[in-house]
């Protein structure tokens, strides 16, 4: 499964905070704890050098879930400041009833995929997350 966020800053409390919302979001949505997990990749953008993302992982307790951090492509016009996942599961769901979580910022980077959980920056001023299908 899949998963974004984007930071305000590249600091490293406002990272942790962050990475573990979203690690937090992807377990939920998806009805899944530790021991579903095979392992996670996380990518960030160039420009995130605060602290490792997978740090945050670590820190809510996954210490025999084997984590990577690894750089994004550094590709011309992308969205700064963005920490992606990339979650290996042992789940019952099928692929069309994984919920993909892009999180702040990053809730407009994959309207493309069937399930998603997009919580643009304004939701938490009132506005309602988007949720399923592309819009």
């Amino acid at each position: 499964m899949r998963g974004a966020t984007q930071l305000e800053v590249d600091e490293r409390e406002h990272l942790l905070e962050r990475v573990a919302e979203l690690v937090r979001d992807v377990l939920r949505r998806n009805d899944l704890g530790n021991d579903d997990l095979i392992s996670i990749i996380f990518t960030a953008t160039s420009d995130v050098k605060s602290e490792f993302p997978a740090y945050a992982a670590r820190q809510m307790g996954m210490t025999d879930v084997p984590l990577l951090c690894a750089r994004e492509l550094e590709i011309e016009g992308s969205m700064p400041l963005v920490v992606r996942l990339l979650a290996h599961v042992e789940t019952e769901l099928s692929r069309d009833e994984i919920t993909h979580v892009y999180l702040h910022g990053a809730a407009a980077l994959r309207r493309d995929l069937a399930h998603v959980h997009a919580v643009p920056d304004e939701a938490s001023a009132g506005t309602p997350p988007v949720e399923g299908a592309p819009a």
